[in-house]
């Protein structure tokens, strides 16, 4: 009598959400807007829930910007970036031109600076996240690795078959908690790695 062959099930179809039809689910009320659910590439991805250690490097990041890029620009945390048609991540920090206010008709689409805090969501972060800020155009992208304690500095977007979205960062460099970086929008400016360190 022949073995009987496992039955072999399609992979289930999953459907993908625009930008627009995600605000929309926001402003139904279906979604709360303070749900820890951002749209990455149109999936809803959970955030990682905030710790301590994550919530209290969120705002010395946002600190340490605000003093580095100064007037003229606001360093928003936590909220949400028009990076296109299917993908509205809430970076935990980001720094953008101008004043709040200008961004009350539409989220800002192009940071010049984005910078994420990762303890469990790090593999995310380097590895979807980096492609989708990539794939957007993102010249400076920051994850303040709490695991290692360390900065990692992603720059140079390329197209790249291989990574999740199509295009990684070429230049990755990771600097130690006494080492001192200066954004590529702010070259002027120094920023200590152990003031963004909780």
């Amino acid at each position: 009598m022949a073995a009987r062959q496992p039955i072999q099930y399609p992979e289930p179809r999953t459907r993908r959400w625009t930008r627009a039809e995600y605000d929309r689910l926001i402003t139904l009320g279906v979604l709360d807007e303070d749900e820890r659910i951002e749209l990455l590439a149109g999936e809803m991805v959970v955030r990682e829930p905030q710790a301590g250690p994550h919530a209290t490097a969120v705002q010395l990041v946002q600190l340490a910007l605000q003093r580095a890029f100064g007037k003229g620009w606001t360093v928003r945390s936590q909220l949400p970036i028009a990076l296109d048609a299917e993908s509205e991540p809430e970076p935990d920090d980001c720094v953008v031109p101008g004043t709040p206010r200008d961004y009350r008709a539409g989220h800002p689409t192009r940071p010049v600076l984005v910078v994420e805090v990762a303890g469990e969501s790090l593999l995310l972060d380097r590895a979807r996240k980096g492609s989708l800020y990539a794939h957007a155009g993102i010249a400076d992208y920051w994850i303040l690795n709490l695991r290692d304690a360390v900065l990692e500095v992603y720059r140079q977007p390329v197209r790249s078959a291989r990574s999740h979205h199509g295009w990684r960062y070429s230049r990755v460099t990771r600097w130690g908690r006494g080492a001192v970086v200066s954004p590529l929008a702010a070259p002027r400016a120094r920023v200590r790695v152990a003031d963004l360190l909780p």
